[in-house]
This record gives C-alpha cells, sequence and structure tokens, in this order.
C-alpha cells in the first residue's frame, strides 16, 4: 500500500508540483458552477449584493444596529456590514463544503496518481475568486460614496494570507473526517450558522460587555474581521503582532490538517 509523506516539505512540494492541475481545477470548479445558467458568472456578484441589501435592512433600519459612529448613514453601515461578510462567506464557502470534498469524488480516490490533497485548495482558490469579485464591489462603492479608498487597504493581502492557512488546515481535517463520520456535514453547517451570529459582522465587538469579549476573541473569525475593517474602512494600520501570532497558528493549522489527511486517505476507498 502506498505511503504519503506528511512533513512540511511534502505539503509545499505537493502544492508546487500541482500548481498547473490546481489552476485548472480551480477554473473549472469556478466555470462550473454556473455552467447553464442564463447569467453565468454575474451570480457571483448578485449573490452577495443581494444578501448584502437583506442583512443591511434588517440590521441597519429594522434593528438600527450602529457602530460607535455619530453617522446615521446607510451606506457607511453597508459599507462595514460588506467588509464583514466578505471574510465570513470566504470562511463558510470551504467549510462548509469540506466535509463533502471526498464523498463528493470517489472516482478520484480510486486513482492512485491523483493528488486527493488539493481538493480543499480548489474550494479555497474559487472562494478567494469569490471574495476578490466581492470585494471589487466593496471598493468601487467605497469610491462612488466616499472618495478614494485608504492606503491600508493595500495591507489586506497580509491579513488573508494567515486567515487562508487556517482554513485550508480545517478543510483537510474536514475533509478526511467527512468520509468516516458522515454526520459531519450537518453539524459544521450548524456551527457556521452560529459563528456568523457570534461573529462582529453585524455588530462593533465594543457592543458586548466586557465579561463576555474574551469568548468573542476565541472566535477565529473575529480577530480577522475586525482587522480588513480596519484597513479597508477606518485607515487603521493591521495590528502586526496579532497577525504574525495569528500566521503561526494558521501555519501550525496547515500542518495539522494535511498531517491529518495524508494518515488516513490510505482508508478512504475502503469506506467508499
Amino acid at each position: 500500500m502506498q505511503n504519503f509523506s506528511a512533513t512540511p516539505y511534502a505539503m509545499v512540494k505537493s502544492l508546487w508540483r500541482n500548481r498547473h492541475l490546481l489552476r485548472a481545477s480551480i477554473k473549472r470548479e469556478i466555470l462550473g458552477r454556473y455552467r447553464g445558467s442564463f447569467m453565468g458568472l454575474l451570480w457571483s456578484l448578485l449573490n452577495p449584493l443581494f444578501m448584502l441589501a437583506i442583512f443591511t435592512f434588517v440590521f441597519g433600519v429594522v434593528f438600527s444596529a450602529r457602530w460607535g459612529t455619530a453617522s446615521d448613514s446607510k451606506t457607511e453601515f453597508a459599507l462595514i456590514l460588506f467588509a464583514g461578510l466578505i471574510i465570513f462567506n470566504l470562511f463558510s464557502e470551504c467549510i462548509n463544503r469540506a466535509p463533502g470534498l471526498i464523498l463528493g469524488n470517489p472516482n478520484y480516490v480510486k486513482k492512485v496518481v491523483f493528488p486527493l490533497e488539493i481538493l480543499p485548495l480548489v474550494t479555497l482558490g474559487s472562494a478567494l475568486f469569490h471574495g476578490a469579485i466581492s470585494l471589487t464591489v466593496w471598493l468601487l462603492s467605497y469610491l462612488v460614496f466616499f472618495g478614494t479608498p485608504p492606503v491600508t487597504a493595500l495591507w489586506l493581502p497580509f491579513i488573508i494570507l494567515p486567515f487562508a492557512l487556517m482554513i485550508m488546515g480545517l478543510s483537510w481535517f474536514l475533509a478526511f473526517i467527512g468520509v468516516f463520520l458522515r454526520d459531519v456535514a450537518q453539524v459544521i453547517g450548524l456551527l457556521t450558522t452560529a459563528l456568523m451570529f457570534m461573529s462582529p459582522i453585524f455588530y462593533p465587538a465594543s457592543a458586548l460587555p466586557e465579561t463576555y469579549r474574551p469568548f468573542l476573541y476565541m472566535n477565529p473569525l473575529t480577530t480577522i474581521i475586525e482587522q480588513t475593517r480596519n484597513v479597508l474602512f477606518w485607515g487603521i494600520a493591521p495590528d502586526f503582532i496579532t497577525l504574525a501570532i495569528y500566521l503561526i497558528a494558521g501555519l501550525a493549522f496547515a500542518w495539522t490538517g494535511f498531517v491529518l489527511f495524508q494518515k488516513t486517505r490510505k482508508g478512504f476507498a475502503d469506506v467508499l
């Protein structure tokens, strides 16, 4: 039976060796999602805009949520909310699909030469593409209503990098465990919904009493959402110490998830 290396070098080497396959798979994933639909890729733009409109109305109009500023501008509220949704959508798209990645591709499991470890990265690449579209809409909206976006927005890739590493690790973990425990997909769906409301997407972290704030910051989305808002909207440079810690944790998550995936993949064919 073939042994699969799980060293950090093997992880990086696999990504580099399969980079062309990964790029082609991401492209096929993006185009395949909208194949046959009348508006095609336009849906990748309309979906986040529709959800933004709904959430802005519910929380900005019905519940009159504010971010602690004197402004009552619905446009400002929508942009602050949208920045948080971009991060959450990137996370939820990858995590919700991860448990079914191997189950949904049984033919790949039987092909020894196919690098199964790239499947979570295909989903991540697709999610990053849709996130980039949403970010473009955000930047254009800011340009129209408030003028030139702050220069601190250029720091955003450095915020997304450690977040993407953490997502990679969680996706590898959920992809392998989803093969052996089929209920994981249902549980993850509930958890991501709970995380959406337990993250400072619709409200600022300062809205919570100080007693409960430490629990909010235990949520891995909280730091990234706040750092994203700081650089995109408030014009505040990121907290580099916090990001460095997050980067180390992201690397640890990625490697741990890769190790578990590689150690268990020999049993995928037996279960499927």
